[in-house]
Order: C-alpha cells, then structure tokens, then sequence
C-alpha cells in the first residue's frame, strides 16, 4: 500500500503552455526551480530569448532557447525571471515583444524578473515584489507599483510575482494549486521533495483564493493514530499542519493522503481509495482499501 489524488488532474494535452524568457546570464535557481514545478504538473514548457542564440546562466549553464521574441508561439503563461534582467529591459524590442504578446492568461516572475514586467507596464496599479536587494530600486524607479517586502510571493489575480531565487518555486506551486488545486501542487512538491512549502505563504491579493477550502486542524485530528497495516505491521497516521493535510509514516517511510470526500482519501499514486469507518459514537475505528475489499484494519491508538 503506497500511501496523490488524481481527481483534479488534467490530462497533460490540455495543459496550459508556459513561455520562460530567459536573457543571457539569468539566475539558475530562478527559473529551474519553477521549471521542475511547471514540469513535474505536467505543463507545456518552452524557453524563449532575444534570439536563438546560446546564452550563459550564471557564467555556467550554456542554454539554447526553443524560440526568439520572433517566433515564438503563443501561451497561456508568460514567465520572466532575475539575473541580468536589465539587459531585456533596456531592449527596447523585448519590452515591445512583452507588451504585445498576445492571449496570456497569467503573467509569472521571479526575483528581479519583476522589473521586466514593470518596464512593459504589466505592474502599473499593482502589487508586486521582487529579490530583496532590489525592492527600494522597483519602488523609486517605478512608483506606480506598490512594493511590498518580505512576502514570498504576491497575487494579483493574474499576475504573480515573487521573491528572489527559492521563492520562485513557492510561486511556481501556488499557480498550480489556482489551477489544479491543493492535491496537485502537494503532489509536485512531495516529488520534488521539496518538504518546507508551506501552502499560500504569500500575499494574495485576488479574490479566487485556492486555500479557503483546506480542512481544519480539528477536522484532521478525528484520523490521527496508529492503525493496523495489510502486512500485518503497523501504520501511523499524522497531521502535516504546514498543508492542513494527513500523511502516513509506515517502516519510517512518510506518505501523503490526498482528500477525495468525507473520510475517503487517496493514495500517493492515485490509486487506492482509502475509506475511513466509523463507530456508533461517531468515532474513526479503522480503514478499508479499495483494492482489499471487506477486509477491515482496526484503529489501534
């Protein structure tokens, strides 16, 4: 039994396409980690640049873009991200391409990629941030944007920006969690490992806040205890509160749960159902599987 819903998921052909401009020298971690996140959801990722030819990130990386600002398709997503970004917005044809893009839906960044969006006029009335040594700078240099400092990420309904670096994956998750839901973002980040993201850590400023429906503590403390496992060993159930949400820890190996309806949740693949029975107290006794039908594993503790 190995303890991600898939009830929300959507199959990957009717993913939104994301365009990740990159410019020469731009920061790794800025778009890689948001790339992993897009990547791991199954999104349709492509990188574009001023032209096609190689760019350098962080003096590293060599990097060869699918497309330039010329021919590059159309997304629904379009992402820009720090690290030598002064060099797309003193380009003028970069902040025309920006401008003129065509049918995006959500407007991404990261770190000072920020400032992209701000030169091409996407951040005028808005709330935004950006990678803490550049918050005074966005806040002289653009002063029809309100500037908020430490806040991981803001949203503004459809545009989002982040912090520096990490906290760009912290955007990447909340995005997926607007358009997927909670189940699918917490499925990326028990992939990617990636066990300190603590859901809507950020400013949201929009009114479609993904996080008014998560479970209270007090609901998921009805499920916590030790339960009898098929193999005949035993099984934990615990509350990860970071997620309001249930794990298992099982021969210390840790699980997700995934929430379907009133006490049935789903597996980390997706493929289980776990059913969770009730007393004549009201009072969680123990489980069934879907996949071991009317065998009953009592709760223990």
């Amino acid at each position: 039994m190995n303890l991600i819903s898939n009830n929300n998921a959507k199959s990957i052909d009717k993913k939104k396409k994301i365009a990740f401009y990159l410019q020469d020298g731009v920061e790794v971690l800025d778009f890689a980690g948001p790339m992993e996140v897009f990547s791991h959801a199954g999104y349709n990722v492509f990188t574009v640049s001023k032209t096609k030819s190689q760019i350098l990130s962080q003096g590293i990386l060599k990097i060869i873009p699918d497309y330039d600002i010329y021919d590059a398709p159309k997304a629904e997503i379009l992402a820009f991200f720090g690290g030598n970004s002064s060099m797309a917005i003193k380009d003028p044809e970069v902040i025309d391409w920006v401008r003129s893009y065509k049918d995006v839906q959500y407007y991404f960044s990261v770190c000072t990629g920020a400032f992209i969006l701000a030169e091409a006029g996407i951040l005028k009335g808005k709330t935004a941030t950006t990678f803490h040594d550049a918050l005074d700078e966005l806040e002289r240099k653009y002063q029809d944007i309100k500037v908020i400092k430490n806040a991981r990420f803001i949203d503004n309904g459809n545009v989002i920006t982040t912090a520096g670096i990490s906290a760009g994956i912290d955007g990447a998750l909340h995005l997926i969690t607007k358009l997927d839901g909670i189940d699918a973002a917490r499925r990326v980040a028990y992939n990617m490992e990636y066990d300190k993201w603590t859901p809507g850590e950020g400013i949201i400023l929009s009114k479609d806040n993904p996080y008014n429906k998560l479970m209270n503590i007090t609901e998921l403390e009805v499920f916590e205890g030790q339960y009898e496992f098929p193999d005949g060993s035993k099984l934990e159930i615990k509350i990860n509160s970071r997620e309001r949400a249930l794990y298992t820890v099982h021969k210390d190996r840790y699980y997700p749960l995934f929430f379907a309806e009133k006490d049935k949740f789903f597996n980390v693949k997706g493929d289980v159902t776990i059913t969770f029975m009730r007393d004549v107290n009201d009072k969680i006794s123990g489980y069934m599987l879907s996949t071991t039908k009317d065998k009953f594993y009592r709760k223990l503790l």
